[in-house]
């Protein structure tokens, strides 16, 4: 989870005939959810987060994701960075005869759950002081290109952030500026400006910071193969024998990597496949 200058987020609405009413009928289903917005700031500094990113945060946001998606296998991918991750529903599916509040209730609730239940293994000294609030929405993308222009937006969007937000705490922590001074000194910058005032005043390049922090994570399914031992026992043999097992599964994948341009969906065909 990433702090720094108040930012308004505006969330993308489409309009596509009975869309309006609980029952979804057209297109991808994509949920999206942040924590409540007058919360986020409180909630970091009363659990003394990490500025500008504390990756235990980003860690456990990426668990809970993890744990929705093993919960609800019609998602086939999901996107994640700061505060905020979007699941998106595969283009079929039935699930609760597609009604837009199940879709909602049931990844809130999960998410919310879950960002409870594991958060001692991210946060072992620091004790959760209060339950956090999570808030979600749901909407439908009547294309691929419409999904993919919204993931490559959210994804842009961490990179902006990000950088800004790399600046404003560098010259707060390292140059003891106060945030207003630091707001006022990156007003009206560009992104090379930004990159400038990194590498001559504190030697940070910017594209050697962890991509979980500029690219945000992505979430999809993946087949893996584990080794694991097993006891054979043949009939003519009074003690079994320990032999390694190789079997494949499928499991959800965090990458980080570039999901904007066609790169990343022709190397993950399934993910758009019309069957999905």
């Amino acid at each position: 989870m990433r702090q720094g200058a108040p930012l308004v987020r505006s969330w993308p609405e489409v309009s596509i005939g009975k869309a309006v009413v609980e029952e979804v009928t057209l297109g991808r289903i994509i949920s999206a959810l942040q924590p409540i917005a007058k919360l986020v700031v409180r909630f970091a500094e009363k659990h003394s987060f990490i500025k500008p990113n504390d990756s235990r945060a980003l860690h456990l946001m990426t668990k809970c994701a993890q744990t929705v998606m093993n919960e609800l296998e019609d998602i086939v991918i999901a996107y994640g960075q700061s505060d905020e991750y979007s699941f998106v529903f595969k283009r079929k599916s039935n699930w609760f005869k597609r009604r837009a509040s199940k879709f909602m209730t049931h990844v809130v609730s999960q998410f919310a759950s879950s960002y409870v239940f594991y958060w001692r293994d991210y946060f072992e000294d620091q004790p959760l002081l209060y339950p956090p609030g999570f808030d979600g929405r749901v909407v439908v993308y009547p294309s691929n290109q419409t999904l993919k222009d919204y993931l490559s937006w959210r994804q842009a969007d961490c990179h902006i952030n990000n950088l800004y937000n790399t600046v404003f705490w560098a010259l707060v922590q390292q140059s003891g500026l106060t945030p207003l001074q630091a707001q006022e000194r990156l007003q009206g910058t560009l992104a090379a400006d930004k990159n400038e005032i990194l590498f001559s005043e504190f030697n940070i390049n910017y594209n050697n910071e962890p991509l979980m922090y500029r690219k945000g994570t992505v979430l999809i399914w993946q087949k893996v193969e584990e080794i694991t031992t097993k006891e054979v026992k043949l009939p003519a043999e009074m003690e079994g024998k320990k032999m390694a097992v190789t079997r494949t599964r499928t499991v959800v994948v965090p990458l980080h990597c570039n999901i904007i341009g066609d790169a990343f969906w022709k190397e993950h065909p399934e993910i758009l496949d019309e069957d999905s």
